[in-house]
């Protein structure tokens, strides 16, 4: 970690801030921290727009400037939000200062945190070159301050480790309390269970928008409903009497017609009807007076 960094030779952004509606704002820094003329007044400024309750911070940094970096620090231990940050392979020297801002820290899997003290250049006189170690032995407690705040231990005993350069693995950060956990990556997709691909079809044009929402198929059909049993009738008694016929009723027509269907009289058997009637009659007497 410098104090200063070199003339101003290009604007390069090393971070990005976005503020995403209705989920966690994200920052982002993946590169040197404060160099070639984006500060942190920029930094500070964009972060003050972001009105989530939620900030993810992604960080993977060599370092760059001590008060560039504690400023940024600052920023985000100010912030209302809830801030997260995730150590994705590297923080160094000033960004490992940064990392300190988070109400969490997680350290990727294979990801290293590293501390060192300050350094700087300095150019001029014996008393211009005290000054700037006086003034780099200051920063140097300040951030030895920050580890103790955040780990536990005592300044001077961060300090020891400083000057030793010491580099943590994920576990050890956690074990040495500047980070709360090592998040380990997900399966590869080999291992994973196969995603069921569903269609995007609209649906809706049916009564039933889909297999989820229509009832069961009929595998089988259904089976007939038996028929009810229905009783025969009774049997009528035999019975020996004969049923009188009605007659039947007479032909009008016939009626009408039968005077004319009768033959006339013969005139001669009418003439002599007296006599054959008289000699009948009188036979008869005779014969039943003989008997």
């Amino acid at each position: 970690m410098n104090l200063q960094a070199s003339a101003v030779v290009e604007r390069r952004d090393w971070y990005r801030i976005t503020n995403q509606a209705g989920g966690p704002a994200v920052v982002d820094i993946f590169d040197e921290i404060g160099f070639w003329g984006v500060n942190a007044a920029a930094f500070q400024r964009e972060l003050a727009q972001v009105s989530a309750s939620e900030i993810t911070v992604n960080l993977s940094s060599p370092g760059g400037e001590i008060f560039e970096g504690i400023a940024i620090y600052n920023a985000l231990r100010s912030h209302p939000a809830n801030v997260t940050v995730r150590v994705s392979a590297l923080a160094a020297s000033i960004a490992s200062v940064i990392a300190q801002a988070g109400d969490r820290i997680i350290m990727l899997s294979g990801s290293q945190m590293m501390i060192h003290e300050g350094a700087g250049l300095c150019m001029g006189n014996a008393a211009e070159m005290l000054q700037m170690a006086e003034l780099l032995d200051r920063q140097s407690d300040n951030i030895a301050a920050i580890y103790a705040e955040r780990a536990g231990g005592t300044s001077e005993q961060w300090r020891e480790r400083m000057k030793a350069e010491t580099w943590f693995r994920a576990d050890e950060a956690v074990a040495a309390g500047l980070a709360d956990e090592v998040e380990a990556l997900p399966p590869r997709k080999s291992e994973q269970p196969e995603e069921t691909v569903t269609a995007r079809w609209d649906l809706s044009i049916y009564n039933f928008a889909g297999r989820e929402a229509a009832p069961a198929p009929v595998i089988a059909p259904a089976e007939p409903e038996p028929l009810a049993e229905v009783e025969p009738p009774a049997p009528e008694p035999i019975t020996n009497e004969v049923q009188a016929t009605a007659e039947p009723e007479p032909d009008g027509w016939a009626v009408l017609t039968a005077k004319l269907c009768t033959s006339a009289p013969d005139p001669w058997t009418a003439a002599v009807a007296h006599l054959t009637t008289s000699h009948s009659a009188a036979t008869g007497s005779a014969l039943k007076e003989a008997s």
